[in-house]
C-alpha cells in the first residue's frame, strides 16, 4: 500500500474526525474503488478504540437505478445508510467513481427524484453536524476517471492530491493546523461584519452577513479543505454571478451557468451548456433557488481546476456559492434536497468588500 495512503488514514482518524473509544463510526465509499482507503481508515479506527461499519456502493449503481426504476423507486431513502446517518457518530464519506458522467443523458425527473433521496440523507447530516451530535468529514481516493478529467495520469494525479491534503510531508497534521491559524485570523476579522460587496468582470453580488457565523474550515470535515464560509442572509442576495469553471453535481454538468438573484431567489438561470439540468436542479424543491453558502477559497496547494468540487472549490483565489441547503453552524435556515457548490475565478479584477471596505482583492486577503 502507498505510505501516503496510511497517513491520510492516520490523519482523518486521529485529527480531522478526532475517534475514540466507542465511537461508531461508518465509512461510506462510492465504489469497489475506495476500498484501500476504506481498509486503512478501519484499521486506524481500531487502534483508535473506534466501532467501524464499512458501507460500499457498487460501479454503475445510480445510472442502473435510474434506466430501471421508477420515480419512486429512484427517491426512496436506503433504509441502512439512514441508520447510519441517524445514529452514527464519525461519518467519513470516500469519493472514488469509477464514471465521474454516470448520470448523463438521464431524463431531469430521474435525476429529481436521486437527489430527493440522497438529499434526506444529507438534511440529516447537516442537522447533526449543527448541533454537534455527528463529526463527518468527505474526502476521495484518486481513481482513473477522476485523473482523466483533470487531464492528468494517474500517477499524476495522485500526487497532485496527496499533496494538496499534505499527506506527503512529515507533520500533515502541523501543516493543517497552521491552516487553521491563517484562516482564523480571517475569521475574527469578518465576525460581526454586516455585508459583502462581491465584484468583477464575473460578478456583481450584494449580500447581507448580519448575524451569520463564519467557519473556519481546515481539513476537519473536508480533506483536503482550505476556505472560510458563512450562510447569507436568505432574502438579500441581489446581483448575478457567471461561475467561470464547469460544475459537476450527481453525474450532470453545465458549463458556463449565470445565476440572476433578485431578493434572494434566483429569478433567471441560463447556462452555456446543460442549461435544462441546471434548472432541473434549481426546480428540485422551494430552497434551491437560494444560497445556502458564501465561500472563499484557500488552499495553494490545490493550484488547478480538476473538475472534482471537493478540489475546486478550494482553489486559492476564488469563490464559490452553494445553491440549496444551508449550514446550521453558520446561523443559516435555508432548507433544500440539495447543496450544490460552484466556483468562480476572482484573481483577475476580483474585489470583496466588507461593510464597503476593500478586504480582498485580485485573489488576496488585504488584512
Amino acid at each position: 500500500m502507498d505510505s501516503r495512503i496510511q497517513k491520510m488514514a492516520s490523519v482523518l482518524v486521529n485529527y480531522s474526525t478526532r475517534i475514540k473509544p466507542g465511537d461508531r463510526v461508518l465509512f461510506r465509499g462510492t465504489s469497489p474503488l475506495a476500498q484501500p482507503l476504506m481498509q486503512a481508515l478501519t484499521a486506524e479506527a481500531l487502534k483508535a478504540g473506534g466501532i467501524p461499519f464499512n458501507y460500499l456502493h457498487m460501479s454503475a449503481e445510480n445510472r442502473i437505478a435510474a434506466e430501471n426504476g421508477s420515480l419512486d423507486q429512484l427517491a426512496a431513502v436506503n433504509p441502512m445508510l439512514k441508520l447510519m446517518y441517524d445514529t452514527a457518530d464519525v461519518i467519513i464519506r470516500i469519493e472514488a467513481a469509477d464514471d465521474t458522467a454516470e448520470l448523463s443523458g438521464i431524463p431531469t425527473e430521474k435525476v429529481q427524484a436521486r437527489m430527493r433521496a440522497f438529499g434526506d440523507l444529507l438534511n440529516i447530516q447537516m442537522e447533526r453536524e449543527g448541533n454537534g451530535s455527528l463529526r463527518r468529514c468527505t474526502t476521495l481516493f484518486p481513481t482513473p476517471a477522476y485523473a482523466q478529467d483533470a487531464n492528468m495520469t494517474l500517477a499524476e494525479y495522485e500526487d497532485f492530491v496527496y499533496r494538496a491534503c499534505m499527506v506527503g510531508s512529515d507533520d500533515p497534521v502541523a501543516g493543517w493546523l497552521k491552516m487553521e491559524a491563517e484562516q482564523q485570523r480571517l475569521v475574527d476579522y469578518l465576525r460581526g461584519r454586516q455585508r459583502l460587496h462581491v465584484k468583477g468582470k464575473n460578478i456583481d453580488l450584494q449580500m447581507s452577513v448580519a448575524g451569520r457565523t463564519w467557519e473556519n474550515a481546515s481539513g476537519r470535515v473536508n480533506f483536503p479543505d482550505g476556505e472560510i464560509f458563512t450562510g447569507p442572509v436568505e432574502d438579500s442576495v441581489n446581483g448575478w454571478v457567471r461561475f467561470t469553471y464547469p460544475a459537476f453535481y450527481n453525474g450532470g454538468v453545465v458549463r458556463g451557468a449565470e445565476l440572476h438573484f433578485e431578493n434572494g431567489v434566483i429569478r433567471r438561470a441560463t447556462a452555456q451548456e446543460g442549461e435544462a439540468f441546471l434548472n432541473a436542479v434549481l426546480d428540485t424543491d422551494a430552497g434551491a433557488r437560494r444560497l445556502g453558502e458564501f465561500a472563499i477559497g484557500t488552499n495553494r496547494g490545490v493550484d488547478r481546476f480538476t473538475g472534482h468540487i471537493l478540489f475546486d472549490e478550494k482553489i486559492h483565489g476564488t469563490v464559490h456559492m452553494a445553491v440549496g441547503r444551508a449550514y446550521p453552524q453558520t446561523g443559516g435556515v435555508n432548507h433544500s434536497s440539495i447543496h450544490w457548490d460552484m466556483i468562480c475565478d476572482m484573481r483577475d479584477g476580483g474585489q470583496i468588500f466588507v461593510d464597503d471596505v476593500l478586504f480582498y482583492q485580485d485573489g488576496e486577503f488585504l488584512v
